[in-house]
């Protein structure tokens, strides 16, 4: 058995049941005009005007699922999501940005879902598509900063080591539209928001910088991040000073819990790791491995990762018997980017745990992203195994050099490894499969 190519064949059976198709056409059912979204109801015979707004890696298959359940009921819509992510759609129309970093068309696209939200009134309904990525591609520029300070924060950010739920408290307070602004723009109109989650526990607040959702952090919390992270000195002085002055509660903060905007918003999460978990362990047991979901939490520095990953698979190890074994993980790590090179979290993760599983024992490891991209590459991660060193020191590499640098990309280059499956139009985080023969 090809244990690199039964790894990827696991992962992707973990990706096929979080396509976002899938699982609308699961919990989204229209019969006469009957509209049934998981467990709420909408008479569409009183409904006035349908708007689908959304934005995400996921957006435009979302939409495209939507247009097969409401065809020409959907009044209008615009969904934006990222370069080479898109699909055909005939009533909403679709822009592709940037993505992590936004750019012009990110800006563009926010303007013009803006614009469809507030046209929603009391008898209308707001169709909103959110998946991981909708912090980048929602993008607006509250007064007093640019589009570049805007992109010059998210630059820092991804760079940080910061984790989501700190970097998109921070986001939330440089926009009018994330921390539930889009929420507040829409109502009175009633909002059937489906969210498929791409953060670990599936905070609401968190996914997509909870555009539809009470916000539960303050300028106070984002300021104190920016401190904990060092940032001050990185980050432009526009976006210093707005924080500040949010602070000082001279800015108002993003709405709360009992604001009147959330009263006939309906937030909805119809996918995410746990989903991709438990698809990618049933096709492990079809392949006869002793399989176990070990977590869907991973977080925090790639090294704290790696060591748990590390210290199961030293626990799991002992007991294998006649059957080869499985461990599934799922989260997202954090990288703190210090070198110039290419690469991404799990490509890194993966060349990082290859150091430590050199020689020891027949194991294969697979760290790769739902969403089909891992970092600014092309690829979703990186396969290793206990041979991978030994092939990359045969050739001169030094594997250290490639993670100082976080170069893990032209590192797997060389070496082989990369796990490419182009845009999956899904993202629930990372999956890491690992194989013990």
């Amino acid at each position: 058995m090809d244990m690199k190519q039964t790894a990827k064949e696991i992962f992707l059976a973990g990706v096929a049941s979080v396509l976002p198709d899938k699982l609308i056409r699961s919990q989204v059912q229209l019969t006469g005009n009957i509209l049934k979204v998981r467990d709420c109801t909408y008479d569409l015979s009183t409904i006035e005007n349908i708007f689908v707004i959304g934005a995400g890696k996921a957006s435009a298959l979302m939409a495209s699922e939507i247009e097969n359940i409401l065809g020409n009921r959907i009044t209008a819509g615009h969904v934006v999501t990222k370069y080479n992510h898109g699909c055909e759609l005939k009533y909403i129309k679709l822009s592709e940005a940037g993505h992590p970093v936004p750019d012009q068309n990110g800006l563009r696209a926010t303007h013009a879902i803006l614009e469809i939200a507030r046209r929603a009134e009391e008898d209308d309904l707001v169709i909103c598509l959110i998946s991981g990525g909708a912090s980048a591609l929602l993008v607006d520029t509250p007064p007093g900063i640019s589009l570049e300070d805007i992109i010059k924060v998210n630059e820092v950010l991804l760079k940080s080591g910061a984790d989501i739920r700190e970097v998109n408290a921070i986001r939330k307070h440089f926009s009018k539209v994330k921390g539930g602004q889009l929420a507040k723009a829409i109502y009175p109109a009633k909002i059937a928001c489906l969210i498929l989650s791409d953060v670990v526990g599936n905070p609401m607040d968190v996914i997509a910088s909870g555009p539809t959702v009470p916000d539960t952090s303050s300028f106070m919390d984002a300021a104190n991040i920016i401190k904990k992270y060092e940032l001050y000195r990185q980050l432009p002085q526009s976006t210093i000073k707005y924080i500040v002055r949010g602070a000082a509660g001279i800015v108002a903060e993003n709405p709360e819990v009992y604001d009147p905007c959330f009263k006939n918003t309906k937030n909805n999460i119809i996918g995410c790791n746990q989903t991709a978990l438990e698809a990618a362990s049933k096709k492990a047991v079809e392949k006869g491995f002793d399989t176990h979901i070990i977590t869907n939490k991973l977080q925090g520095n790639y090294t704290r990762v790696a060591d748990f990953i590390l210290q199961t698979i030293d626990q799991h190890g002992h007991k294998k018997g006649k059957r080869p074994v499985c461990l599934l993980f799922g989260g997202e790590p954090t990288v703190q980017v210090r070198g110039n090179g290419l690469g991404g979290r799990n490509q890194h993760l993966a060349l990082h745990l290859a150091t430590k599983i050199h020689g020891k024992r027949d194991v294969t490891i697979l760290c790769a992203g739902t969403d089909g991209t891992d970092g600014p590459t092309d690829v979703a991660g990186a396969v290793v195994d206990n041979h991978t060193m030994s092939k990359a020191l045969s050739s001169g590499i030094d594997p250290d050099l490639y993670l100082e640098n976080a170069d893990s990309y032209a590192f797997f280059n060389q070496v082989e490894g990369h796990i490419a499956t182009g845009s999956t139009q899904t993202n629930v985080m990372d999956l890491m499969v690992t194989l013990i023969y």
